[in-house]
């Protein structure tokens, strides 16, 4: 396969609005909780205070496992929004919420008022259903794609 060819594949995109407000919103939540982690925004920890929550549930070494679910949210969360590589990026998103679903919240049941993982599960459809479809009209992915098949 050449590089062309593998562009077009991870580009590859249906033509509808529908992923839309899938990516906007979801990107915006990535990104938000992202920030958290990474810089301490809109009353996160950081990686300081992060990496050690982390550590102390079990996710070794924690300033990395910050790091790699920080950067995951937060730039995963951008591409989303501008929909560029969106395919790579909600498969990462996707198994980033499934670690946090299975490290955090799966021993509390569904429901986000016991801390369960109906969020993390509704995040994780999201993800999945952009990996299938794609980003989607209004998106770079969609541009690209068009470029190299004019």
């Amino acid at each position: 396969m050449t590089i062309k060819n593998i562009t077009a594949a991870i580009t590859k995109t249906e033509q509808s609005f529908a992923t839309l407000p899938l990516r906007l919103i979801a990107g915006l939540v990535f990104s938000a909780h992202g920030a958290q982690k990474l810089f301490a925004w809109f009353g996160g920890y950081g990686l300081e205070g992060t990496g050690q929550w982390m550590e102390s549930i079990g996710l070794a070494p924690g300033y990395l496992m910050a790091l790699m679910a920080g950067g995951a949210e937060f730039f995963g969360g951008l591409l989303l929004i501008v929909g560029l590589l969106v395919r790579p990026a909600s498969f990462v998103l996707a198994i980033t919420m499934v670690v946090a679903i299975f490290t955090v919240h799966v021993d509390n049941g569904l429901f986000m008022s016991n801390n369960g993982y109906e969020f993390g599960l509704s995040l994780l459809a999201i993800t999945l259903a952009l990996f299938i479809q794609g980003a989607g009209k209004l998106s770079l992915d969609g541009k690209i794609y068009h470029k190299l098949n004019q």
